[in-house]
């Protein structure tokens, strides 16, 4: 797998584990450790969104 499909994978479950987090604790990890709405929060959620697109056009290439 390349890097940039490793990136987007590891992305893309540190996003589903803040959901996670969200859901069942009412706390969004990203906003604690970034600032709520912060410039680098909202960086790092762009980036978990585009991270989740990838995988998500690149999944069928990667079962193979």
């Amino acid at each position: 797998m390349k890097a940039v499909s490793w990136i987007a994978m590891i992305l893309v479950v540190v996003g589903g584990l803040n959901w996670g987090l969200v859901g069942v604790l009412n706390i969004d990890l990203v906003a604690t450790l970034f600032g709520d709405m912060s410039s680098l929060s909202r960086i790092v959620y762009v980036l978990v969104g585009l991270a989740a697109v990838y995988v998500a056009i690149q999944s069928p290439k990667m079962v193979r």
